[in-house]
């Protein structure tokens, strides 16, 4: 087994996938995906949501490892962590290739 299969399958994807699940946090993984941090107050300025709510879903996110945060001065600012979304990628590629090759096996079998 390859060292990059091996690492894909430490990964427990689900965490990453239930915070991916949500359109809310995937808008704001859409804005922290430029590099910029930013705060609460400038991720749900141009929101419906309140403060309150866009905090639980940066929660989630951090959580997962999607985002991380840090203090300046009394404000929590947000970044996007691009990490676990190659680590997801890794993933779903090692499971599209034990599915190829599933196929393909049963594609042999059939026209024997």
């Amino acid at each position: 087994m390859s060292s990059h299969k091996a690492q894909a399958s430490k990964l427990d994807p689900a965490p990453i996938f239930a915070a991916l699940g949500d359109r809310t946090r995937l808008s704001l993984l859409t804005k922290l995906s430029d590099g910029q941090t930013r705060s609460i107050a400038k991720l749900s300025a141009d929101t419906k949501l309140t403060r309150q709510a866009i905090t639980k879903h940066l929660r989630v996110l951090e959580n997962a490892g999607l985002v991380r945060s840090s203090r300046v001065g009394r404000e929590s600012r947000f970044a996007f962590r691009p990490e676990p979304i190659a680590e997801v990628r890794s993933y779903l590629d090692e499971v599209s290739e034990q599915w190829d090759d599933a196929l393909s096996r049963l594609r042999a079998f059939v026209e024997r």
